[in-house]
């Protein structure tokens, strides 16, 4: 994989120098100064997610490809699994290990501490548990998102029941506990915001 934050800081370059704008008048028109720009195509910064969108509208792309370049550009993306058992933690834990190789993948029992995590990370991918005691991994999801639009969510249950709730978020998928390998491959093809971890 090429190094690093290159990926994007190159295809963002070409974008521009293509339609004929200077770092100076991409600036100008995202309201940020040329200096920013400068940061975003030398490697030494990425643009967060409002900017991403921003780009997309300036630069005529899909803020998908974008999101994807970026996306490519994180040698650890950051993976998260919030449940309440910790022996489905421990069991979740090990299989996404397996299955995302590249990942930095933590666990969580406790909400507020993945919502910390998040606020201090980008985080990548979510899988959450929907009930969890008072908690609900619905209401979760929709606090990440309001932290992060891109991070893609993947509910985990034991209740098939509760899918038609969870499509009701902005939640990439679902899963049947217990959670396979297999599972996790057939998701990590629909995520929203799909992003590198390895062979899948």
């Amino acid at each position: 994989m090429e190094s690093s934050i290159n990926i994007f800081a190159e295809n963002l370059r070409n974008m521009r120098e293509k339609r004929g704008l200077s770092q100076k008048q991409l600036g100008a028109r995202m309201l940020v100064s040329h200096s920013t720009i400068a940061r975003w195509e030398s490697g030494s910064r990425l643009p967060d997610a409002a900017m991403i969108l921003r780009l997309s509208r300036f630069l005529g792309v899909d803020a998908n490809t974008l999101f994807q370049f970026v996306a490519q550009s994180e040698e650890n993306p950051n993976v998260i699994m919030v449940d309440d058992s910790g022996i489905v933690l421990s069991d979740g834990l090990a299989v996404m290990e397996e299955v995302m190789p590249n990942a930095a993948i933590t666990g969580f029992i406790w909400p507020q501490e993945a919502i910390e995590f998040a606020r201090a990370n980008r985080v990548e991918l979510a899988v959450l548990d929907i009930e969890m005691g008072r908690s609900s991994g619905l209401d979760l999801c929709r606090t990440l998102h309001e932290i992060n639009p891109t991070t893609n969510v993947v509910f985990l249950t034991a209740y098939a029941d509760y899918s038609l709730d969870a499509w009701k978020t902005e939640a990439s998928g679902f899963i049947l506990k217990p959670m396979t390998q297999e599972g996790i491959r057939e998701q990590l093809k629909k995520l929203r915001y799909p992003f590198l971890v390895g062979e899948y």
